[in-house]
């Protein structure tokens, strides 16, 4: 019975040229003397087995691996855990019978997954899905049903604009006011690429006559591009665009670069005054979203749409490279919680979701989560996730890994038959609730808390989605699956990765191999 925190490791299962947790476990195991030298080259001499492969950087606070172990010394388990990261531990081990497999003997799992309520917040009203939303409502007579259900958020954006965004637009003088305001949430089309955002700035910069730095590096630098992409990171639901005046489509009043690698601006000096203002906005922005406490009504609509995933269901839209026909799409799911209270850790509220299966397909549960994310921040009527259970194939972005965890395996059948019959220990993991919890806090929760904090993973997920300009999640809207006609069913990062198809935007912030990936 393990535990660990998957940040920074390239997910649960072996591989011979990347840090793993099994690999690491393995290792410590060999130290420990609880494998022999003999078996130390290949984990298969073991029967190495696990109950769950988790994916790069998710979390496990109970797992269970099954092999075959030497372990007649009393203190084995803390001599293994002297090897091992604080990352990892190592809860207890069990004597099972000859035959016995994690994987095949395991009833279900359950999972938790920990998202901030700010991503429940509708999309901004100027950005790309904002404005289809009413679009769409209106032409199909549902606005009033619209704002019906999102009655309870009405009035964020308004109050955010007046408490947060103009207080910092006041502050600027008269001229680069107008250029910031004409910026936000004018974009033709979403910016592929941090080295687009950059031109756009320095577009902007040179339609309003101001004078940029001088210090410039030729071509496109490698520090430079990580800055950039650090700055495309940040971005919350605001996108920037030249204005008018400075238009790609007049290639007379546009700044003509010297060659085909335009010079990119050194990280350290590249900011001008719109720049500068237009990174305050987004860190207000950020700011005001943190400041969000969902209401209880909204709680109870996300309740809702969860309650649509139980049963048994048809899930080929929530993985990848299943069809419709595929009899292994079929999953059942006991139940989808929300915990009664939110947390609140600093100056952001959470929701803890968990997730009761009796298994789930690769990224299962973050499509999950995800599609329950843009029902409720669109408004859009929770029988929508009955419809993609359907034949009609609907591109569903998979929510961030960061917070996902497996919480624990069940293993009642064995447990009750097999176990009682032989006179083995029960395999389970009542008897470290207090080492986990405890774990939990320090190893899993406190590292998710700080990563977002720092990174903004999921504003930055959410903000993509929203200026995403094509009809692909437009299935969120009132028209329905109607508003996708024509569109792909494979995500823009999964054509990227070899499912076919020109590479399309990145929406999923990570760069996990989908081939080897695990459950949920």
């Amino acid at each position: 019975m393990i535990g660990y925190s998957g940040s920074g490791y390239k997910g649960m299962q072996i591989m011979p040229t990347e840090r793993t947790i099994e690999g690491d476990l393995f290792s410590a195991f060999v130290k420990a003397g609880a494998v022999s030298k003999a078996n130390a080259d290949d984990p298969k001499k073991n029967s190495l087995v696990r109950c769950a492969r988790t994916d790069k950087g998710v979390h496990a606070a109970g797992n269970v691996i099954s092999l075959k172990m030497i372990i007649e010394d009393e203190d084995i388990v803390q001599k293994i855990n002297s090897h091992l990261s604080p990352q990892i531990r190592v809860w207890g081990i069990e004597r099972t019978t000859g035959s016995f497999s994690c994987y095949q003997a395991c009833d279900s799992r359950w999972y938790e997954y920990l998202i901030p309520t700010h991503c429940f917040l509708p999309p901004h009203p100027s950005s790309f899905l904002g404005k289809k939303i009413v679009e769409l409502a209106e032409e199909v007579g549902d606005l009033e049903g619209l704002k019906e259900r999102q009655a309870e958020v009405a009035d964020f954006w308004a109050d955010t604009d007046k408490d947060y965004i103009q207080p910092i637009l006041h502050s600027l003088d008269e001229k680069t006011r107008a250029l910031v305001q004409e910026a936000l949430f004018q974009s033709e089309s979403d910016p592929e690429t941090s080295e687009q955002v950059n031109e756009t700035v320095t577009a902007v910069e040179a339609a309003a006559d101001i004078s940029l730095p001088t210090k410039i590096v030729e071509g496109e630098g490698r520090e430079a591009k990580q800055e950039a992409n650090h700055e495309k990171t940040e971005e919350a639901a605001i996108i920037i665009q030249a204005p008018e005046s400075s238009s790609t489509n007049n290639a007379e009043d546009e700044p003509q670069p010297a060659d085909q690698n335009p010079p990119t601006l050194e990280p350290s000096t590249k900011r001008g005054p719109i720049a500068d203002a237009i990174k305050s906005l987004k860190a207000a922005l950020i700011t005001a979203k943190r400041a969000y406490r969902i209401p209880r009504s909204r709680l109870t609509r996300v309740r809702d749409v969860l309650e649509g995933y139980v049963g048994t269901h048809n899930f080929h839209n929530y993985t990848i490279r299943k069809t419709f026909r595929d009899p292994s799409a079929k999953r059942h799911i006991k139940s989808f919680q929300v915990a009664s209270s939110p947390i609140i850790k600093g100056d952001t509220e959470w929701l803890s979701l968990k997730v009761h299966g009796q298994s789930f397909m690769m990224h299962q549960i973050r499509k999950m989560v995800g599609m329950a994310a843009l029902v409720v921040r669109c408004g859009c009527p929770t029988e929508r996730v009955r419809q993609t259970f359907g034949a009609d194939g609907v591109s569903i972005p998979k929510a961030p890994g960061l917070g996902l965890l497996l919480e624990r395996p069940v293993f009642d059948s064995y447990n009750n038959t097999v176990a009682n019959k032989f006179d083995k220990p029960t395999v389970g993991f009542e008897r470290y609730e207090k080492e986990m919890e405890e774990f939990k806090q320090r190893e899993i929760y406190d590292r998710i808390w700080r990563e977002e904090n720092k990174d903004n993973i999921f504003n930055a997920f959410f903000a993509h989605i929203d200026s995403y300009r094509e009809n692909s999640f437009l299935f969120v809207t009132s028209k329905g699956l109607k508003a996708t006609e024509g569109a792909e069913r494979v995500m823009p990062a999964e054509k990227s990765k070899g499912a076919g198809g020109k590479k399309g935007g990145k929406m999923d912030f990570d760069s996990e191999d989908e081939g080897s990936g695990g459950e949920g």
